[in-house]
């Protein structure tokens, strides 16, 4: 059957709308990325007879939502009214200490996160009845999860995924196919190369649009928060975006040398390539990963040129994995939030439970992926000059 697969827009399209027998998109957006994701995954991703089936999968996936979404927009129209208030967007280079930021924050019941199976489900099924059991996102996304986990167990050593635990909104982002999330999959140069061209505002625009609708579910579901707690990396890249469309947003950067994170980064990357590729090269990661993120440190540094400076708030990787609890403490104080007892309590928890040492070790080295100390340090110069050698 997977051999059968072939990478049509049209096909995909009419896949999505027979699921739930839905028509109605709402705009045709998606159309053009899809068609050039497409022509990337058919002609340069070299995917293997398990990457063909579960990239087509994920378009069709996505392209279902889109329909729901539409569907329970037109239901419930005040979904839109939803207001997402002086979000939290925790950023940083990949590696930097961001997921373990985010999620202990998330561990503070006053605050909204995505959970991995909302980021990669955003939409439940028309007939949901709004409870954790009768919802089929949570069953798929832990079936997912397990099956990447078996293609490459040391996934689990990398980047820890729980389908009911925070995860990055990179993946609602993915919804409107503007994001760098699908490269993260499979070598696709000319889709990243179109891509990295586009205006990514429609991307930005429908990710406030599902963070109204999961907060208006998780309403719905008694569940009561102040404000999100988000975190992506990917927003480096279109940091002129995030307060474009989130204008009162908070941002705290997380900081460590490009020269320990981008390897980091590379193996991480490399380590999902080979799950859906048998030719997966590791320094084509290398390459385009580290440029990509030096594209995006530049830009977010030029954007914060132009912001007041109490829109951002700085911490160090170093510091946020000694003394966690102090870091986020002056996250709070950014956030004009109290750091109640409460949340102490829930976010030690969190800590202890999943301290790093009770995970293997993740290695890798430089040249696996085609790097040098030399050459990141003089690709991230300025990064490194402003906050790594100052």
């Amino acid at each position: 059957m997977t051999d059968a697969i072939v990478f049509d827009p049209e096909q995909a399209i009419a896949d999505a709308k027979a699921i739930d027998g839905l028509d109605d998109f709402g705009d045709n957006l998606h159309e053009e990325p899809l068609r050039r994701l497409f022509w990337s995954l058919e002609h340069e991703a070299d995917l293997n007879a398990f990457g063909r089936a579960a990239m087509y999968q994920r378009a069709v996936d996505i392209l279902a939502t889109r329909l729901r979404v539409q569907a329970w927009l037109k239901r419930y129209p005040e979904i839109r009214d939803e207001v997402i208030e002086a979000p939290l967007v925790i950023v940083g280079l990949p590696r930097t200490g961001t997921t373990m930021l985010h999620r202990t924050i998330a561990a503070d019941r006053r605050m909204y996160a995505p959970l991995w199976f909302e980021t990669r489900f955003p939409c439940p099924d028309l007939d949901w009845d709004f409870t954790a059991e009768g919802d089929r996102r949570i069953t798929d996304a832990k079936a997912e999860i397990k099956a990447m986990v078996d293609a490459n167990p040391e996934l689990m050593s990398i980047h820890p995924m729980d389908a009911m635990g925070p995860d990055e909104d990179i993946m609602l982002l993915e919804q409107s196919f503007y994001s760098f999330n699908i490269q993260s999959f499979a070598y696709l140069p000319s889709y990243d190369e179109w891509i990295e061209a586009q205006d990514h505002t429609p991307g930005y625009e429908y990710l406030k649009l599902l963070l109204q609708f999961l907060q208006w579910q998780k309403k719905r579901s008694g569940q009561q928060g102040q404000r999100w707690a988000l975190k992506a990396p990917h927003h480096l890249h279109y940091m002129d975006l995030v307060f474009k469309v989130f204008p009162d947003a908070k941002v705290v950067q997380s900081h460590r040398d490009p020269v320990d994170t981008v390897p980091s980064l590379a193996s991480l990357i490399y380590g999902v390539w080979v799950i859906y590729s048998d030719s997966a090269d590791p320094t084509k990661v290398g390459e385009q990963w580290a440029r990509k993120f030096a594209n995006g440190m530049r830009h977010t540094m030029a954007v914060r040129e132009t912001l007041p400076q109490e829109a951002f708030l700085d911490l160090w990787f170093k510091d946020t994995v000694s003394q966690p609890l102090v870091e986020i403490e002056k996250v709070y104080a950014f956030l004009g939030m109290d750091l109640t007892p409460e949340a102490r309590e829930e976010m030690a928890k969190w800590q202890d439970f999943n301290r790093r040492e009770l995970r293997p070790p993740h290695e890798y080295t430089l040249d696996q992926f085609g790097l040098s100390e030399d050459g990141l340090k003089a690709q991230y110069a300025a990064y490194r000059a402003a906050f790594i050698d100052s």
